[in-house]
This record gives C-alpha cells, structure tokens and sequence, in this order.
C-alpha cells in the first residue's frame, strides 16, 4: 500500500503549536503516512523533525505578520509547491499558515484538507473591525475545510458559534503530552533551579512561552511587583520579540522583585520542576502545551481564564483562574498558593489527574490516522454547491482582498 504524503503547514514551527504539530507527525505510523513539513521559519523543532526523518522545507515568505507583498507571493509558492508535489493531504497549523495553507491546497486540487485551530487571530483585545475582518477571512477558508480539529473544548465551541466550519467537520483534540514526564521531587526540584541558573533561597514562580503580546509578559511582571515577596523568585521561559522589553521591566523591577528571563530551551519538561508555582498570564490561548506539561510534573497552577484553560484549570479543584489584564488578581493568587502548601498540593494532585489517556500522543496519533482517511464529510468549495476541490477557483477569490 502506497503511504500517504501528508504536508504540514506551519507560519513558525515552534512553542505549543509546532509541538503539537511535530507530536502528532511523529505518532504516525510511518509504513501509512509520509510527512513533510513546509515552515516560515522555526527553532530547534527544526532539527527534531529532520533528526526523526521528517522532510522540512522553509518558505521565508510565509511570516506571521501582515504583508501583502509576502502573503501573495507565499500563497503562490505554496500553490506550485502542493500542485508538484502531489500531496493526499495538506494539514495546517496557525493562522497565517492556515489562511494562506489551505487557499493554495484548495486552488492545486489537494484532495483532502486539515486544519488544527490552536486558538484564534481575533479576540477581545483588538478592534470590532479587525476582529470582524479575521472571522470573515476564517470562515471563506472554512467552506473548503475539510474536518478543523480544535485544542481544547472552548475553541471547538467558538469555531462552532462564529460559523467558522460547518459543524459536522469539527473534532475537538488535547495537548498531546509525552508519558514519563518529569515530576517534582526534592531531586529533581533541585537539578532543575541548578540547570536554570538560580543560586537564592526561596519560592520561585515560573512562566513559559514567547515574549509576545499574546503571552501578556509584564503582566507577569507586575504581578511579581505587586506580590511585594522580595524572596520569591520569578522565571520566564521562551524568547520573542518582546526580549528586549522584557530585559528592561527586568532590570527596572530590581530590587523589589527578582525575574530570570531563561529564553528559549529545549529542556522545558525538565526544568518545570524547579517552580513552586507555575502561572500563566495570558491575553488569549488555545490550550498551552507548557500548562498541560506542568499539570503532569505535578506544580500548581494559575491561569488566566481564557479559551479552553478551564478544560483543565478547574478553580479552587486543579488550580486557580483569574482575569486577564488583572496582574493584582495574578498576584493574589500566587501568593495564596504560596502561602498554602496543603492547598496547593490537593489542587497539583486533581490536575495531574485531568491529564488522562485523552492527553497522550497515541490518542492525537490515532485521530490523525481517522482524519486522514476519507471517511470524514467533505468540504462544500466556494465555487461548487456541490462535490469537493473541484479544481483552482479565480484568481479573484484572493482572501486578503
């Protein structure tokens, strides 16, 4: 039996969204299914996917920001490139990626077309308009979406309530993490504060994800501020085009509080152990895969309660939930975690249970294996009422217009 040739369309193979991504490649059985990844750009992701065999290719016009010039020419590229190739399958991740990855599949006739939402480019902090134009744009590719697996049950349910795909082609999907993860114990608590660098006594408070808007990071730090715990320790995983920024608020936060910003590593699952409380400030999510990760290593958490974080982050039983844009509430409620062992240990113990066999790589693996196949509904195209990727709509059908 000849494997299908799935491609993977990523804008940047990196953090939660590019593990998902490569996890799920990674559980296929490689006998059925040949894997190439197609990226703007990306980290070490980059180098796990090929050491495992995986085939990637870097498009440098597909970039996560706006740009007519690039997106026109990514969208191009893509077209050709999925037209050559010949791929059964072109599978997208992210937002760009999504818009622009599933356009050109539909145009080069690819028979079936997937798209994993991690969360949402439109959300309450951005104007009604932009947040209008984007929902817009997500429903015309939607039309010719073939099933959209959802991270999370509150992203399932907003692509549902805004029309985004048609119902009978959403699959909700958790975080995908890998069994034997590291759990806190005093060894292991102590290993991962050496290997983070840190030297003073005390509860430290840990973040990770990218220096980004998304992520809200000063909010993280005017919590630390607004916490007033001159031993309590702040750590900031991931890098982003906030770090300068963040090395400044860092610098200007000195003495009141302490923040070890530790960019980005490839030993996250190792080093969440060195937290006595894992937060997670921000503006909007899907499901983080690092929060997912925490709850297994068995550190409490906070949460902003945003998207599907209540899947897992259930208050006052697995964690705690706050506001977003509220650093005080942030605050608050590290510090009672900090201030309550008992407690935060009862609610640690119930997340690590929430984390169950629907959180593993073989259950993302097997619905990928189903997706995949052809016994999902189709997509209606945008210039059919009928029958599915009939061939290339007109040029004019260009979504950014």
């Amino acid at each position: 039996m000849t494997a299908l040739r799935i491609a993977t369309v990523i804008t940047r193979m990196q953090a939660g969204a590019g593990v998902v991504a490569l996890r799920g490649a990674l559980a296929l059985d490689p006998s059925r299914y040949t894997v190439t990844f197609v990226a703007g750009s990306g980290d070490r992701l980059i180098d796990e996917a090929r050491a495992a065999g995986l085939e990637v290719l870097l498009e440098p016009s597909l970039r996560a920001p706006i740009a007519p010039r690039d997106d026109l020419l990514a969208l191009h590229r893509l077209t050709r490139l999925f037209a050559r190739r010949g791929f059964d399958v072109v599978h997208t991740h992210s937002s760009k990626a999504g818009v622009l990855g599933r356009t050109a599949a539909h145009r080069a006739g690819v028979p079936r077309i997937v798209h994993t939402f991690h969360g949402f480019p439109f959300h309450e902090f951005q104007s009604a308009a932009r947040r209008e134009a984007y929902v817009r744009i997500e429903r015309r590719v939607g039309r010719f979406t073939d099933v959209a697996l959802c991270v999370g049950t509150a992203v399932s349910v907003e692509a549902v309530r805004r029309g985004l795909v048609g119902p009978e082609r959403v699959r909700t999907i958790a975080i995908p993490v890998p069994t034997g993860a590291t759990t806190v114990t005093p060894q292991t608590r102590t290993r991962a504060r050496r290997a983070l660098g840190l030297t003073a006594d005390g509860p430290v408070v840990g973040a990770v994800g990218r220096l980004s808007y998304q992520k809200a990071p000063e909010d993280f730090v005017a919590a630390l501020l607004a916490l007033d715990r001159p031993d309590v320790t702040g750590v900031w995983i991931g890098g982003g085009e906030l770090a300068d920024r963040m090395t400044a608020l860092a610098r200007e936060a000195r003495p009141r509080a302490r923040l070890v910003l530790a960019g980005e590593r490839g030993d996250v699952p190792d080093l969440l152990p060195a937290f006595d409380v894992f937060a997670l400030p921000s503006r909007y999510e899907g499901l983080p895969v690092a929060i997912c990760e925490a709850m297994v290593c068995g550190v409490p958490v906070v949460a902003t309660a945003v998207n599907s974080v209540p899947d897992v982050v259930c208050p006052g039983e697995s964690g705690l939930l706050v506001l977003p844009e509220r650093p005080g509430q942030l605050a608050a409620a590290i510090g009672y975690l900090l201030d309550r062992p008992a407690d935060a240990a009862r609610m640690a113990a119930a997340a690590h249970a929430r984390i169950d066999d629907r959180f593993t790589e073989r259950a993302l693996g097997e619905t990928l294996t189903a997706v995949y196949s052809d016994g999902a509904p189709q997509a209606t195209p945008l210039d059919a009422p009928s029958g599915n990727h009939p061939g290339p709509v007109d040029r004019h059908h260009a979504v950014f217009q």
